[in-house]
C-alpha cells in the first residue's frame, strides 16, 4: 500500500506531500474501489466515509485512489463548497470511462468555456417559464392515464412503471417520439447505459460497463438515423416550426452564427434525457412512498393539494404554473426526498493547479470527488439525517454547500426544474385520488447506480373511492 502511495506522490516532493490531506490509496490498480463498492453493495453506504472520518477525523478532505486515478474527496459543506465554486482550479473531471458512455460533446466531457456556450444555448427550452408552461399540458395528461391504467394492472413494479412515465414525457419534449414499443426499447437501452456510468470500466461480456457500451452504440445509431431524416426533410421543403429539443438544437445559433454539428447534438440528447427520467423516476417513486409510510406528512400534503384545488376558477382546464409555485409544502416533501435518497451522491471535478482546500493540498492533475451524500447525511448539517422529515424546511434555508441534491455552482443541473414540475404534477394527482400498497414494505435496498429496492417497489396502485377524494 505504501509503495503505491508512493508511486503518486513521489513526484510532488516533501514539502507538497507533508501537505496532502490525510487518507491512503488503497491498494495498487485497485485503490479505494473495493471498499468502496462493499460498503455500497452491503447496503451501508455511508460506512464508506465514515470509514475515513473515524481513521482521520473530520477534517472534510481526504486522499483515495477512485475509478484508477489519485483522487481528493471533499465531504462537508466548506470544503464541497470552495470546489463547486472555483471554476478557475476546478473543472469537472468525470471518469475517463462515464464521458465515453455519456458523451465527449456533453456538458460532463467538454471545458469550461464550452460548457457556458452550450448551456446558455439549451437552458431557455429546458428550464425557461414558456417552455415549462408548455411542456405542463403533456405532463397532466400523461399523468392522469398513467394512474389510471395502473389502477387496472394489478400487481406492478412501481419503479419501473414511473420510470417508463417519465422516460415518455422526456420522449415527447425531447424527440416528440410517443410509439410505446419505442419507448420500451429506448427506456430499457437507456438503463443499460446509466447501470455502467458509474461501474468499473471492465470491458468484458456480462459486465455492466460492457452492455453500456453496447447501448450507447444503438443510442448513437437511432438519434442519428433521426438527425438524418430531420435534415433530409428540411431539405426536400418539409420543414415545420420547431416541435421539440432536437429541432431546437438544429436551429440554435449564437450571436456570431455558430450552430451545433451532429456530435454535439448527439451527446447532449444523450445525456439530457438519461438524466431526465432516471432521476424523475425515482425520486418520484420515492416521494410516494415516503409520504404513504408518514400519515402525518401524507395529510398535509393531500391537504394542500386539496386547497388549492378548491381555489381553481370553474373555467380553469387543469394545473398552471402559477399552481405549482403554490405547492409550497410538496416542494419541501420533494427537497426532503432529494436529500434523503441521494441519486447522486457524488459529483466528479480535476484540480487545474495545486489548489489549498481548508488547509491542505489537492495537487494539480489529481481526480476530486464531491460527495453530496456526506453532506445530506452529516448529522451535525442535518439532525437525525436518516429520517424524513419534510418539516425540517420550514424557515430552513441551508448554508452554501450544504443542499446538493441538483449539484451547484455553473455546473447546476440545467433540468432542476422541469424534473420538480414533473415529480409535482405526479404528487398532486396521486394524493388527490390513489393509494399505494407495497407488497414487501420491508425490502432490502440497492444503491448502485442508484438507491432502490431490490423488487423495485413491486405494489398496487388503488384508486381511492369518491369519498376519500
Amino acid at each position: 500500500m505504501w509503495l503505491h502511495e508512493w508511486a503518486y506522490e513521489r513526484k510532488l516532493g516533501d514539502d507538497l506531500r507533508r501537505r496532502l490531506p490525510p487518507g491512503d490509496l488503497g491498494l495498487p490498480f485497485i485503490g479505494n474501489m473495493w471498499a468502496f463498492l462493499r460498503a455500497f453493495k452491503s447496503g451501508a453506504p455511508d460506512y464508506f466515509i465514515d470509514s475515513f472520518v473515524g481513521r482521520y477525523g473530520r477534517t472534510g478532505i481526504y486522499k483515495s485512489f477512485m475509478f484508477g486515478s489519485p483522487t481528493i474527496m471533499v465531504t462537508i459543506p466548506e470544503t464541497c463548497k470552495q470546489v463547486l465554486m472555483d471554476d478557475e482550479h476546478f473543472v469537472t473531471g468525470w471518469p475517463k470511462a462515464a464521458v465515453e458512455l455519456v458523451g465527449k460533446k456533453s456538458f460532463i466531457g467538454i471545458s469550461p468555456e464550452e460548457h457556458k456556450w452550450l448551456r446558455k444555448l439549451t437552458s431557455a427550452p429546458i428550464n425557461g417559464p414558456d417552455s415549462l408552461s408548455t411542456y405542463l399540458k403533456f405532463i397532466e395528461e400523461t399523468v392522469v392515464s398513467t394512474l389510471e391504467k395502473w389502477t387496472e394492472m394489478g400487481q406492478i413494479e412501481f419503479l419501473t412503471e414511473v420510470r417508463r412515465f417519465t422516460f415518455r414525457i422526456i420522449m415527447h419534449i425531447f424527440l416528440s417520439v410517443e410509439g410505446e414499443s419505442v419507448m420500451e426499447s429506448l427506456e430499457r437501452v437507456y438503463t443499460d447505459l446509466n447501470y455502467g456510468i458509474r461501474a468499473m470500466a471492465i470491458k468484458v461480456p456480462g459486465f455492466a460497463y460492457h452492455r453500456a457500451l453496447k447501448a450507447r452504440k444503438k443510442l448513437v445509431e437511432v438519434l442519428q438515423s433521426t438527425l438524418n431524416n430531420r435534415r433530409s426533410s428540411r431539405v426536400k421543403g418539409h420543414s415545420e416550426k420547431a416541435k421539440d429539443m432536437m429541432d431546437f438544437l438544429i436551429d440554435v445559433e449564437d450571436e456570431d452564427g455558430r450552430r451545433l454539428d451532429d456530435e454535439e447534438i448527439i451527446d447532449t440528447l444523450i445525456m439530457y434525457l438519461n438524466a431526465g427520467h432516471e432521476s424523475s423516476g425515482h425520486i418520484t417513486m420515492w416521494a410516494t412512498t415516503f409520504l404513504q409510510e408518514n400519515h402525518e406528512y401524507l395529510e398535509k400534503a393531500k391537504a394542500e393539494q386539496e386547497e388549492i384545488r378548491r381555489n381553481m376558477l370553474p373555467t380553469q382546464n387543469g394545473l398552471k404554473l402559477k399552481d405549482i409555485k403554490k405547492m409550497e409544502y410538496l416542494s419541501k416533501v420533494i427537497d426532503e426526498t432529494l436529500r434523503v435518497v441521494n441519486i447522486s451522491f457524488v459529483s466528479f471535478r480535476q484540480a487545474t493547479s495545486n489548489v489549498y482546500v481548508n488547509g491542505y493540498l489537492i495537487p494539480k492533475g489529481w481526480k476530486v470527488q464531491v460527495w453530496y451524500r456526506s453532506v445530506h447525511m452529516d448529522p451535525k448539517v442535518y439532525p437525525d439525517p436518516k429520517e424524513f422529515n419534510p418539516s425540517r424546511w420550514h424557515g430552513l434555508v441551508p448554508k452554501a454547500g450544504a443542499f446538493l441534491a441538483f449539484g451547484g455552482g455553473s455546473r447546476l443541473c440545467p433540468g432542476n426544474d422541469l424534473a420538480k414540475l414533473e415529480i409535482s404534477v405526479f404528487l398532486h394527482y396521486f394524493l388527490l385520488g390513489y393509494r399505494l400498497e407495497r407488497l414487501n414494505p420491508g425490502c432490502r435496498l440497492r444503491y448502485l447506480p442508484h438507491p432502490r429496492p431490490t423488487d423495485n417497489c413491486l405494489a398496487k396502485i388503488v384508486k381511492l373511492p369518491a369519498s376519500s377524494r
